[in-house]
């Protein structure tokens, strides 16, 4: 039975019972339907059967299936077909800004702190359909990555591409990470506003003071999730660069300014998160999913195509085809 079909009144399949007891009724009255002569001899009569005796039941046929027809009739057969719109009520413009920066290559996460984190934030996009997400890049200095756009093929192509390069200044520049993204939120229209700032490290350079970032922030109606990213104690960091270009690691010292994510996150009304690990992240941007939830408004259209107009004109021919037989073909019998 197909998915879209059902019956409005299927209690009425319990008058399937009636038709053994009617069948039994038949069989047991069927000797009493004919009239009995009795006389002393057949001989002188001429020996042969009617045809139309023996056609006799096919009445009761008629009639047992015209009653079945009438019960599948009132179960109210249907097809129902559902479609449905979605229409978003409530959208919401995030900007996630990355640090960038050399540290973000350590390996406490793997395969390391930036491939880590581009996974996680994959997912998330993904998770995100009705809503504007963008991208903000920030080490020494920051810069736009990707603006505010509702096609997350391109936010996640330009995810992916994302890597540590020597083209920005190196440092970590806390401030100008989030002014720069509080810059590509401040003439948004979206009802909420969110910001998710990540970075691994201090603010040790930069031009713009993360106090004052947080402040226009504030100003615009921009909420910041901050996330340090990084294991407790020492982590597998770079040290320096070999004659081939690569990176020579070594144990460094773990150092996140959590108390200034935790103002930034506390001024602006958003929270402050601490990923340790891999599924750490993953539950952090899983908890944030949750926080910030788009409200969508659903319209369900149903269309039902009732079925039980045939079985009931089926049921009324078989009734008349029984009756012009009853008293028609079969009459002398009756």
């Amino acid at each position: 039975m197909p998915n879209n079909f059902e019956f409005v009144n299927p209690e009425y399949f319990w008058l399937f019972l009636l038709l053994p007891v009617l069948i039994l009724w038949f069989f047991w009255k069927r000797k009493q339907q004919n009239a009995a002569l009795k006389i002393s001899s057949i001989q002188g009569f001429k020996s042969g059967s009617n045809w139309l005796a023996k056609l006799k039941p096919l009445l009761f046929v008629l009639r047992l299936l015209a009653l079945s027809a009438l019960i599948i009739a009132m179960a109210r057969p249907r097809t129902v077909d559902e479609s449905t719109r979605t229409k978003t009520t409530r959208g919401i413009d995030i900007v996630i800004s990355i640090d960038v920066s050399a540290s973000m290559l350590a390996r406490d996460l793997k395969p390391n702190r930036l491939e880590a984190l581009k996974t996680v934030a994959a997912r998330f996009i993904n998770e995100r359909p009705n809503d504007r997400i963008g991208l903000v890049e920030y080490a020494g200095e920051s810069y736009t990555r990707t603006p505010l756009t509702s096609d997350k093929s391109i936010v996640l192509s330009s995810l992916k591409n994302i890597q540590y390069n020597t083209v920005i200044e190196g440092g970590t520049a806390i401030g100008s990470g989030l002014a720069t993204a509080v810059n590509r939120l401040k003439e948004s229209g979206a009802k909420s506003k969110v910001i998710i700032l990540l970075t691994d490290g201090v603010n040790n350079t930069g031009f713009i003071d993360p106090k004052i970032a947080s402040e226009l922030a504030v100003e615009f109606g921009i909420k910041v999730y901050t996330i340090g990213l990084g294991s407790n104690g020492l982590a597998m960091s770079p040290i320096g660069i070999r004659p081939d270009g690569s990176f020579q690691y070594g144990n460094v010292q773990v150092e996140i300014d959590e108390a200034l994510l935790q103002e930034i996150a506390k001024t602006t009304g958003g929270q402050y998160f601490r990923a340790t690990s891999n599924t750490k992240l993953q539950q952090i941007y899983d908890e944030i999913n949750k926080l910030e939830k788009t409200d969508i408004e659903e319209f369900r259209y149903t269309n039902y195509d009732e079925m039980f107009r045939p079985w009931a004109i089926f049921a009324l021919v078989l009734i008349g085809f029984e009756t012009l037989l009853r008293f028609t073909l079969f009459k002398g019998f009756i």
